[in-house]
């Protein structure tokens, strides 16, 4: 199987590549920018692909309030050539999304997935075109998901718990938004139920549709930070701040909360809860270090 994954130097992109193995087609920038639409259907035509996982998006939420064109042209347009290139071919896609298409107020319980979107911002907005972009094409399965972070990241890659811990080592007095409550992920739990999820694709075209596909629970990001130093080990302070001080320029979410009983329903890997996630971080952390002080 020749599986295309876009965005592949990115956090999820990368770990998708990983868990595919020798199947993955991993392409990134340098391959394909997405910006550049004329580009995308000849790209794909070479590869070959029997189902593409687009991971790419243009992800600077406050800089898109600024550049409204090309986030939408990357994270909507881009989508909407990608899943007609898929249907012309008749080849499954995978196209990741996010959980800021609901910035609504909260439905009192996890959102489904058939709840009405309410995306407030460019960000939000483009990537609720690009969800409606791809289900154009009857055999896309739209991939919500929130607040990634990976213990195997490039430098210029940024996750909140990366940003907590260093902001922590240097001995800084952390300021974090206590209410945001949402759903923060792990990357390879969430690779590895995507990756399930693009099998389903290419054995059931009744597998299409869209997944909520987060660790489990709700918690703010204050709590959240608490909880990743508390397992690290470090007793730093973390004074609660509003939505309203934080200042962003583009808004966020107020409760983003998934339900992911659809997915589970399906029988693939189980989403742990953010807690266990959390643990899990750490353990592989230390594994990896374990390994490479081995290896030298």
């Amino acid at each position: 199987m020749r599986v295309v994954i876009t965005g592949a130097e990115g956090q999820l992109g990368g770990e998708l590549c990983r868990q595919f193995g020798a199947e993955a087609i991993g392409i990134d920038l340098n391959a394909l920018d997405l910006a550049q639409l004329e580009a995308i259907e000849p790209t794909l035509d070479r590869l070959r692909p029997d189902i593409i996982i687009n991971c790419a998006a243009y992800t600077n939420v406050d800089r898109a309030e600024a550049e409204p064109e090309k986030c939408f042209r990357v994270n909507a347009e881009a989508v909407d050539v990608i899943a007609g290139f898929c249907e012309k071919k008749n080849r499954p896609l995978v196209q990741i999304s996010t959980d800021y298409v609901f910035c609504g107020s909260s439905p009192g319980r996890p959102w489904r997935e058939d709840d009405e979107p309410r995306p407030r911002g460019v960000y939000a907005s483009s990537k609720w075109v690009g969800e409606r972009n791809a289900l154009k094409h009857p055999r896309s399965i739209v991939v919500r998901t929130c607040g990634l972070y990976a213990r195997r990241a490039l430098e210029q890659h940024r996750n909140f718990v990366r940003a907590i811990l260093r902001k922590a080592e240097d001995g800084q007095v952390l300021r974090v938004v206590a209410d945001q409550c949402c759903c923060p992920t792990y990357v390879p739990h969430a690779a590895r139920a995507i990756e399930f999820l693009s099998r389903m694709a290419i054995l059931q075209a009744a597998a299409a549709g869209i997944y909520h596909v987060v660790n489990t629970g709700g918690v703010s990001w204050y709590e959240f930070a608490q909880t990743v130093l508390a397992t690290a080990g470090m007793k730093t302070v973390v004074e609660p701040i509003s939505t309203e001080e934080y200042a962003a320029a583009a808004p966020r979410p107020g409760y983003s909360v998934l339900d992911v009983g659809k997915y589970h329903r399906l029988g693939g890997p189980v989403m742990p809860p953010w807690s266990e996630a959390v643990r899990q971080y750490f353990s592989d952390c230390e594994k990896r270090r374990a390994y490479e002080e081995n290896a030298i």
